[in-house]
């Protein structure tokens, strides 16, 4: 069903207090249940859920996926099954809507710690206590809630800006729920009712089922790759001796290598160089399989293409010319190549393409700030008693910016002044970030942290904390505050309560950072040692930790001052630094139809090969399928699936393949003790 909104003469000429009219009259719902607690339990429990997955992910990629959709399923399929047994009724639209709040609060607090919080530990070889990281992940967060909404007024109901993913969620609730009363007709104990568009509840049904079965069938693949599950199962309840253990095998060319060596066969090489020194060792990997087929083809092309650069051109040719040395004890492998040459290319055109993404849109920049001094209203509020009030940011702000600014102090070391400095700082990277996910869903969190780490690394050269977790600061407190919005526009969409989204998005902040915190330690480090240096226990083959491995490095850079570097290093980084700025000013100009993405090369640097070739395999296969069934007629499985339902059958194998990862690394810790 087609949701009330104004027009675009409306849009223009019309004042905010207009708009929040229409807006109260037509869409709003009224005390339609939202943030029930049966809802508030469902998004806490889904979000941490959620939480881990992208945690998963987070440390094989560097990135954080969006969450939003996939919670809105689950819990649609959850209560519709829960209905249909006679356990609980089923959700309204905006119960939904207020588990999509707090789940996806939840799945993007796990960025830290797959980036600037562990950068520290790892440059400062020291790890933090989890009250720490969760505290301090909690502080910054809800700082982010508290810039967001003096800006909701503006963004989301005045300019009515599109957030585009916001916007998909609230037309795929729209569909789930086609019966929903709308705003206006104020029936908020309304009981469910069959839809009066079968189509819409068969599609909504078909997405449900698609994300469960890809679910359950990642889960079982990797059930049957992954060791301690098998361990458990054969050796443990069966009886069969451990060495004779079966499992899926990982490595799609492990057999070769084995037959290789016994019978000195060839071994590809390039340059001379083995391809398994080159860290190019192939692996099934299902996480990456549905990330690509998330990420699309543009993002995999464009790691496949850095990835190739790096490893299979830079790194052996670098090796033959003797500026990439051995490890101690031989041989290279991806860390060494990282470290001694590679990373710095990488990280030159990820930064300046980035950057040159953000300053190429001068419109965005100054529409962020357009407005801030506006003429006094003169019309009463008609949503105030809605709204959060203003006061809660305005008085909140500055308490829990204090309380931050102290925590960095007392927590690393960084002087009280330099943390007061870098909150306005925040405050105005944060306007822009939100209003560039307004414009375009993408938060640029990266190149927006990385002003803030030069700008800081340049006062304090002798602290890394100083810039590594100012600059966390700005990713947390932009991301947070523009992923807040993200989830306010499906809420003003549907009609929902603002100050009720609210409440969830802190709610699932608070269990986000619970599973995020609780499940770091025995994923990533399961057997830490105190004496050993803490990078080598992080950063494995297993969990690479590319956005560490970035967000160091450019500490490094700036502890440095850039005398480290070899000078090859240094002309490969200028000669990325350019391509990068020019690839993005292409992207820009031409809107989008430039076919590479300069982060997306520098990050198939740091990402392992085999999760990129694994990405790419995802994007193809999901893109091939899309095609294939692009004109099928409406009604018909193949265009349901692979047009419709896309999306959630790539979240359903990236959760049912990350969460039974999950499962072997925890029965691997506490029921093996391995």
């Amino acid at each position: 069903m087609a949701l009330p909104h104004i027009d675009d003469e409306q849009l223009r000429t019309w004042t905010r207090e207009q708009k929040d009219r229409f807006w109260l009259e037509k869409v709003f719902r009224g005390d339609m249940p939202q943030l029930t607690a049966r809802a508030a339990i469902t998004g806490f429990l889904l979000g941490g859920v959620l939480s881990a997955t992208n945690l998963y992910i987070g440390a094989k990629t560097g990135w954080s996926l969006g969450v939003g959709v996939t919670s809105v399923i689950l819990a649609y399929a959850m209560f519709r099954v829960f209905g249909r047994l006679g356990i609980a009724r089923d959700f309204t639209i905006l119960e939904n809507n207020a588990v999509q709040s707090v789940a996806t609060a939840a799945g993007y607090m796990t960025a830290p710690l797959i980036s600037s919080l562990t950068a520290f530990m790892v440059m400062n070889n020291r790890l933090l206590p989890r009250f720490q990281i969760f505290c301090w992940c909690v502080v910054t967060s809800i700082l982010g809630v508290l810039v967001a909404f003096p800006m909701k007024r503006r963004f989301v109901n005045d300019e009515q800006q599109p957030f585009p993913e916001g916007r998909a969620c609230a037309v795929v609730l729209d569909s789930l729920y086609p019966d929903a009363p709308q705003g206006g007709e104020r029936a908020p104990e309304a009981p469910y009712r069959e839809a009066a568009d079968p189509y819409a509840r068969w599609l909504g049904e078909l997405k449900a089922r698609a994300l469960f079965g890809a679910a359950g069938v990642a889960a079982f693949i990797e059930f049957l790759k992954l060791e301690s599950y098998q361990v458990l199962l054969q050796h443990r309840l069966f009886g069969l001796a451990e060495a004779r253990v079966w499992h899926l095998p990982e490595k799609l060319f492990g057999w070769y290598y084995d037959l290789a060596a016994r019978h000195h066969w060839w071994i590809p090489k390039i340059l001379g160089t083995d391809l398994r020194q080159l860290a190019i060792s192939p692996t099934l990997d299902l996480t990456m399989i549905g990330a690509g087929g998330l990420s699309g083809k543009r993002t995999a092309n464009s790691l496949l293409v850095g990835a190739v650069l790096n490893y299979g051109i830079l790194a052996p040719w670098m090796i033959r010319l003797g500026e990439i040395q051995p490890r101690a004890g031989g041989g290279y492998g991806r860390a060494q190549l990282l470290n001694t040459w590679c990373l710095w290319w990488g990280v030159a055109i990820m930064v300046t393409g980035s950057l040159a993404g953000l300053f190429a849109k001068p419109e965005v920049l100054l529409s962020a700030f357009r407005g801030l001094t506006g003429k006094k209203r003169t019309e009463a509020d008609p949503v105030a008693h809605i709204e959060l009030p203003l006061k809660v940011s305005y008085v909140g702000v500055p308490v829990v910016a204090a309380v931050a600014v102290f925590l960095n102090w007392y927590w690393f070391g960084i002087n009280p002044w330099f943390g007061l400095l870098a909150v306005p700082m925040i405050i105005v990277l944060t306007m822009i970030a939100a209003n560039a996910t307004g414009l375009t869903s993408t938060t640029p969190t990266g190149s927006l942290s990385k002003i803030t780490q030069f700008t800081f690394g340049a006062l304090d050269r002798s602290n890394p904390a100083t810039n590594l977790i100012t600059a966390g600061m700005t990713a947390e407190v932009a991301s947070n505050a523009s992923n807040l919005l993200m989830d306010i526009k499906p809420g003003y969409m549907l009609g929902a309560k603002p100050r009720q989204q609210a409440w969830g998005h802190v709610l699932g902040i608070i269990s986000g950072g619970i599973a995020a915190t609780v499940l770091f330690f025995p994923l990533f480090l399961p057997h830490y040692n105190q004496a050993l240096p803490l990078g080598p226990q992080l950063m494995t083959e297993k969990f690479p930790l590319p956005g560490v491995e970035i967000w160091r490095g450019v500490a490094q850079l700036i502890a440095s001052g850039g005398a480290s570097l070899k000078t090859s290093a240094l002309v490969a980084m200028l000669i990325a630094a350019v391509a990068g700025a020019v690839m993005e000013v292409l992207r820009v100009k031409s809107r989008g139809r430039f076919p590479l993405s300069p982060v997306a090369i520098g990050l198939g640097v740091v990402i392992p090969v085999d999760s990129t070739l694994m990405m790419w395999l995802g994007a193809w296969l999901f893109d091939t399928l899309h095609k294939r069934y692009a004109e099928a007629p409406k009604e018909s499985l193949g265009r349901g699936l692979w047009v419709e339902s896309s999306e959630p059958i790539a979240a359903g194998i990236v959760a049912g393949a990350a969460l039974t990862g999950i499962g072997d690394q925890l029965i691997s810790v506490f029921i093996l003790g391995r």
